[in-house]
């Protein structure tokens, strides 16, 4: 079984207060920050931004 990430946006305040919280596989995850990122944020979507989400996953006991 892999291991489970998530990220939460609580974590990192912006002006949306967004609190949406996803869990999931690492590619799962990853996939759907850098998506939420982009249409709820207004990022970009570049490696960078990849990169970025990447590192702010945390690992999640079951």
């Amino acid at each position: 079984m892999a291991n489970r990430k998530s990220i939460d946006c609580r974590d990192y305040p912006s002006e949306k207060n967004c609190s949406l919280k996803m869990s999931g596989t690492e590619e799962e995850v990853l996939d759907a920050a850098v998506q939420h990122a982009v249409s709820a944020h207004g990022h970009e979507n570049t490696p960078e931004l990849r990169d970025q989400i990447k590192s702010m996953l945390k690992d999640e006991s079951d």
